[in-house]
């Protein structure tokens, strides 16, 4: 597993920044790069080890489009995302957008979901509106959710609260910190899910993630 997550790793790399070096004269396109020590979204561990990722992301104007794939031990994770955000005089900050959640391997079917923002000076509100598409093979039924995150972050420090609801149920307690250190990003967070979200023991838990990253 950790050949395979370095082959990951490097591959990505390497395909980040030729696609960086080669588009350098494309204004607002970026590529990334990064490495977890586990993989959580919203609250839910998707590894039980470290975890490579890479991403692109185009914007223009207010509009972004981007498409961004983690690995998740059975296969790949392939997000793929647009939005349209504004900010308006006041410093309030608005955005809508999509995301699609697709999967390859028997890790997971797909979501499909409706995003909208808010933000002001250090807080941030997302919430997110989605359907969990059914798999026959996978014994997975097709299911209604949403999603509710409210963010705090000060200088490198972040806070934030996210809670499922409809047909999934659960929330969790994110608190971390994030820097640049010689062109890297670096962070480390405390994750703590309630027991509808801890699927190994189904009894809530405590993790301690560290991350490394690189845009270009």
């Amino acid at each position: 597993m950790k050949k395979k997550l370095l082959s990951i790793a490097l591959t990505s790399l390497l395909a980040t920044t030729f696609i960086s070096t080669s588009a350098v004269a494309v204004e607002g396109l970026s590529t990334n790069v990064g490495l977890v020590s586990q993989y959580f979204f919203r609250g839910i561990a998707q590894t039980t080890t470290a975890s490579a990722s890479a991403g692109v992301d185009y914007e223009t104007g207010n509009f972004s489009v981007g498409a961004w794939t983690a690995d998740v031990q059975d296969g790949l994770e392939i997000d793929l995302y647009g939005s349209y955000s504004l900010e308006l005089d006041s410093g309030l900050g608005l955005s809508a957008g999509f995301t699609t959640y697709q999967y390859t391997g028997d890790f997971d079917s797909a979501y499909n979901e409706v995003n909208l923002g808010l933000s002001y000076s250090f807080f941030s509100v997302s919430y997110n509106v989605g359907q969990h598409e059914e798999d026959k093979g996978l014994t997975i039924e097709e299911a209604d959710y949403d999603f509710l995150s409210v963010t705090a972050e000060y200088e490198g420090f972040y806070a934030s609260y996210g809670t499922w609801g409809k047909d999934f149920d659960g929330d969790y307690v994110e608190l971390g910190y994030g820097t640049e250190v010689a062109g890297f990003d670096i962070g480390v967070a405390v994750i703590a899910n309630s027991k509808e979200l801890d699927l190994e023991t189904g009894k809530g838990d405590e993790s301690i993630v560290f991350s490394i990253g690189k845009s270009f």
